[in-house]
């Protein structure tokens, strides 16, 4: 099997109909596949709930039917808010093996650690539980993906030393930040000497479609290279990163990913530079720091469609920066609500803000969102 750095996120695939996120575009995926493995890459990222649940049996359809085992990799993940008894573990275990039609896992997580949850999959003995599937050959290696701080990162694998990886948010946008701690969760992983496997590496495509004036910086540099080719080669750059995961909605977009991953070569100093000039003026015009998964919409009693709305407020908002005249944010917000419940219907449950990785104030920035376009 290849060493690769690029891995296939299956989380925002290519969708027949954008209002259904299960209805996802197979064709679309199976060329993606090919070409994928054609250019000589293997590693798979799926989950329990990726693209309204689909997402494991289009890895199945479009990959493990197609192709001999040997020719790819394949991850998933246990998530804490669909399992309730110890019997339970196993249940989604074997349904995810039965959904893939594989007989094992090479890689297998305990699916968004972090404070709120870890007490959950503690409680159920989830890592030991890992540890003895890994045993039976179920899994190949077992870890974590995770969305705290360094330091419970730190007692975490302090914990359970038995862990093989982990998985972090890292961007160049985050390496910075202090509450997603992308830099300090790198270097905790790295003193447990736990190879990375990079989730996020375009934030949710904030970083593949950048302001213009960061655009236009990146085009001076280089003007054959993508905004998402400066965020992608940075993550992949890092010294103990192992694999970098691109959740590419298209062929195309799957086409610029292999351009500069097939022969990748790291940023240099001159670009390292850049891209850190880059956040700054990114920084400066986010307002809602969304990454678009969607995980905060599955539970919604208002059908709200959150990450889009974000989206669009974000856009409006860089737009107002620059002085731009008129767009189609607040005509794109309007034909959402005509399938989707508006930003001011939020009736504030909570659910989405329990299920969100970034940790965001999402109910009040849906009351900004709505004033914004309510105007």
């Amino acid at each position: 099997m290849n060493t690769k750095k690029l891995g296939f996120g299956l989380m925002r695939l290519p969708l027949n109909d954008p209002a259904n996120a299960g209805d996802v575009d197979l064709e679309q995926v199976k060329q993606m596949v090919d070409r994928f493995l054609e250019k000589g890459f293997s590693y798979f990222d799926t989950a329990w709930m990726y693209c309204g649940f689909n997402s494991e049996p289009t890895a199945r359809a479009a990959l493990v039917d197609r192709y001999p085992r040997d020719r790819f990799t394949l991850a998933t993940k246990l998530h804490h808010a669909f399992f309730h008894s110890l019997e339970d573990r196993d249940k989604i275990l074997n349904s995810q093996l039965e959904k893939t039609g594989v007989g094992y896992f090479d890689y297998y997580m305990l699916h968004g650690v972090e404070e709120g949850n870890l007490v959950k999959y503690e409680q159920f003995h989830c890592f030991e539980w890992m540890k003895e599937r890994k045993a039976q050959g179920l899994m190949k290696s077992i870890g974590i993906s995770f969305h705290s701080t360094g330091a419970l990162l730190d007692q975490i694998l302090t914990r359970y030393p038995f862990l093989d990886f982990v998985q972090l948010q890292v961007n160049y946008l985050d390496w910075e930040s202090q509450w997603i701690q992308s830099k300090l969760c790198y270097e905790t992983a790295v003193k447990h000497g736990k190879p990375i496997i990079i989730m996020e590496p375009a934030k949710g495509g904030t970083l593949a479609k950048v302001p213009d004036t960061v655009e236009q910086l990146f085009r001076e540099q280089d003007p054959n290279a993508s905004p998402a080719s400066w965020a992608i080669r940075f993550a992949a750059g890092l010294p103990h990163v192992m694999m970098v995961l691109s959740g590419m909605s298209s062929l195309s977009q799957m086409e610029d990913n292999l351009s500069y991953m097939e022969h990748f070569q790291p940023l240099n100093e001159a670009e390292q530079a850049l891209v850190r000039k880059a956040a700054e003026l990114i920084n400066a015009q986010t307002a809602v720091p969304c990454t678009g998964c969607s995980y905060c919409t599955d539970g919604c009693p208002q059908k709200i469609a959150i990450p889009q709305y974000f989206s669009i407020y974000n856009e409006n908002m860089r737009d107002l920066l620059e002085e731009k005249g008129w767009t189609a944010n607040t005509a794109n917000y309007n034909n959402l609500t005509l399938k989707f419940g508006k930003a001011s219907d939020c009736i504030a449950c909570g659910r989405c803000e329990a299920m969100c990785p970034q940790h965001l104030p999402i109910i009040e920035h849906l009351k900004t969102v709505a004033e914004h376009f309510g105007k």
